[in-house]
């Protein structure tokens, strides 16, 4: 083979690396913004379990000591998503910021103040209580798919970082790795 020819093939398998490292970029790219959009539903969609938690316990149906503490859950998730600060935050508030065990105390006073016999008594009578408990029980399956969604999205990015030539070349940059969000997430049903 003449030293042109050499050269050729040289300059080809640059142009196909460099192809490969930019195809890999950007899909790691898209993989982030996927991660960040899965948490933002997830925050938003926690902020919406947390309404339609205080709702129903403003509602008069249930019994005042379970009211009181469906609010008072309630309101602290709704606090603590006011009360983040983004100044030390390098993602700009998209990471779960510690909330797991907020969102699961939140989820086990749930589950307390709704055993089997309040969520029959609510259907049954038919008033405010019954659409607030419907509200929540959506908002509640909501979250669990959210999360569910995010999770997935976070092992993706997880894998594709794991690979050595995102290492190697440093693909990813600076971007911290995502993390799952784990609490607990379930809905009483009646």
């Amino acid at each position: 083979m003449s030293y042109l020819t050499w050269v050729v093939v040289g300059v080809a398998v640059l142009v196909l690396l460099a192809w490969y490292l930019s195809y890999s970029a950007a899909r790691l790219d898209r993989l982030h913004a996927k991660v960040e959009g899965a948490l933002s539903a997830l925050d938003a969609h926690l902020v919406r379990r947390a309404e339609a938690a205080l709702e129903l316990a403003n509602s008069g149906s249930l019994d005042p000591a379970s009211g009181i503490l469906l609010a008072g859950a309630a309101t602290q998730s709704l606090e603590h998503v006011n009360g983040r600060t983004f100044e030390s935050d390098l993602l700009e508030g998209q990471h779960f910021a510690g909330r797991e065990p907020v969102e699961s105390e939140l989820t086990e006073v749930i589950g307390a103040a709704l055993p089997a016999e309040v969520v029959c008594g609510l259907r049954a009578d038919g008033g405010p209580g019954e659409s607030a408990l419907d509200r929540l029980e959506a908002a509640g399956l909501k979250v669990q798919l959210a999360r569910r969604f995010h999770n997935e999205a976070v092992k993706e990015v997880q894998r594709v970082r794991g690979k050595r030539v995102v290492t190697l070349f440093r693909l990813a940059g600076h971007a911290d790795l995502p993390e799952t969000v784990e609490f607990d997430d379930t809905v009483p049903t009646g």
